[in-house]
């Protein structure tokens, strides 16, 4: 089976002498629901970046499903942290969504009926409908989370990047965004979220790409949420308890 996403040796150090990902490597094969956790500034967001072609890179490859991110960028969905958003622009929820389509319909062509109904699908499933009119910087943090993942869903991806999608939102919206991306992973998708909650790491991904500026361990939930590499990741000792608790001493 080909890797939906592949990355080789790949340094990013946004021209400085210290690198922020240093020699990363790893593939992730279609259907994949990964999670990446590491400390504050390790390079998670870094990483995303460099994958979907957002960020120069020093050196390596990266790869999604078998060619360039420029070959292939209509499959893959990115929906970046919401501190790195300009909510002050005027533009609607549907409108936010209706961008999910400029992908595959260029800047030119107006979008079509079809176009129409999957954007209608996609506010539905994410339980925002009834909002579609309202300006996105006049909605809570939750249902902005909600907007971009139906932005993200109306683009009909097959690569699903979210940074931080359940940072600051309340538990249905949490619940609702967690729903959508199992589905999603059940359909073959393949799914990789930054997350911060190790408490829930084992509940939400089948595979977890550690990382510290270099990878330190990336594979299967099982294997790699180990008190070891919790702690090379973390800098700290780590305890893996009952309930997947983990206590960082």
């Amino acid at each position: 089976m080909e890797e939906s996403i592949w990355i080789e040796d790949v340094t990013v150090s946004y021209g400085t002498d210290d690198p922020v990902i240093e020699r990363a490597s790893f593939a992730l094969q279609p259907g994949s629901k990964v999670g990446v956790i590491g400390p504050n500034g390790a390079g998670k967001s870094t990483l995303m970046k460099a994958i979907v072609g957002l960020i120069p890179l020093d050196q390596g490859t990266v790869k999604v499903l078998g060619g360039s991110i420029n070959q292939k960028r209509k499959y893959v969905a990115y929906v970046p942290q919401k501190e790195n958003i300009d909510w002050d622009f005027p533009v609607s929820v549907y409108d936010v969504v209706m961008m999910g389509r400029y992908v595959h319909l260029g800047w030119i062509k107006r979008p079509g009926e079809q176009d129409h109904q999957i954007v209608s699908e996609a506010l539905e499933e994410v339980g925002m409908l009834e909002y579609q009119e309202r300006q996105v910087g006049k909605l809570s943090g939750g249902q902005r989370q909600r907007v971009f993942l139906a932005r993200a869903l109306a683009q009909r991806a097959e690569i699903m990047l979210l940074d931080e999608p359940f940072a600051g939102v309340d538990q249905t919206t949490e619940e609702v965004i967690y729903g959508l991306l199992d589905q999603l992973s059940k359909e073959g998708k393949t799914v990789v979220v930054v997350h911060h909650d190790l408490k829930k790491v084992k509940k939400y991904f089948d595979n977890l790409i550690l990382v510290n500026k270099e990878i330190i361990a990336y594979g299967p939930t099982q294997s790699t949420f180990t008190p070891s590499y919790l702690t090379q990741t973390f800098s700290q000792k780590s305890t893996v308890v009952q309930n997947d608790l983990v206590v960082m001493t």
